[in-house]
């Protein structure tokens, strides 16, 4: 799939380069990982959770989908437990996606600062980066959608990568270039839609295209 038209606004005005990444579905594949956790909770609490289906539709935060599963007073409740029990189950299981460590390497290697924005619980997503060896400047958890613009902003990112249109929205809301890859649960499609400016593959083609649009 051949990268879409890039974004009009140069990138020469928010130099040094920084380029934030979502995290589930565009650096991890964290679908094992969270299928373990979601069956730890159902076998902790009775409660019955169709992992398969929920690993279909990772993104938003972790509230929308225990909200399928639990009653609304419980949701809070069952979120710390997920997030207690999180490290024991999901992080060994969870795999780098191909071109990931790469990507990161490739902003540092121009110079600049690869930032990971996430809607994860930050200290499991800080988790989840360095069993795998991937090794971004910065990490900052909590943040969904729209609301991701304010890192995006407070940091100076110029590019946001993300696998989902609510990763598309945060990335336009902060007037970064939205850069898209279809390896979580939207494709090509959906995200074109959504606005991305540029998609690719996946994170195998993110260097070189940063190269080209670093030299614009």
């Amino acid at each position: 799939m051949a990268p879409m038209a890039s974004h009009s606004a140069s990138n020469s005005a928010r130099h040094p380069l920084t380029v934030g990444f979502d995290l589930d579905m565009t650096l991890i594949d964290s679908r094992p990982g969270i299928h373990a956790a979601y069956l730890a909770l159902s076998a902790e609490t009775g409660v019955w959770i169709d992992a398969d289906l929920a690993v279909t539709r990772l993104g938003p935060p972790l509230e929308e989908e225990l909200a399928h599963w639990f009653p609304g007073e419980d949701i809070q409740r069952m979120c710390d437990r997920y997030r207690e029990i999180y490290p024991t189950y999901a992080i060994t299981p969870t795999l780098a996606l191909p071109g990931a460590r790469e990507a990161v390497a490739a902003v540092q290697e121009l110079g600049g600062r690869a930032i990971v924005v996430t809607a994860k619980h930050e200290p499991n997503a800080k988790l989840h980066l360095a069993h795998l060896g991937i090794a971004p400047d910065e990490v900052i958890g909590w943040l969904w959608a729209e609301a991701k613009a304010e890192a995006l902003r407070e940091h100076g990112a110029s590019v946001y990568v993300g696998d989902h249109t609510g990763d598309v929205r945060g990335a336009r809301a902060a007037q970064a270039l939205s850069v898209a890859v279809p390896t979580g649960p939207c494709d090509a499609a959906e995200l074109r839609a959504a606005g991305a400016d540029v998609i690719i593959d996946d994170l195998t083609a993110f260097p070189a295209w940063l190269r080209a649009y670093n030299q614009n």
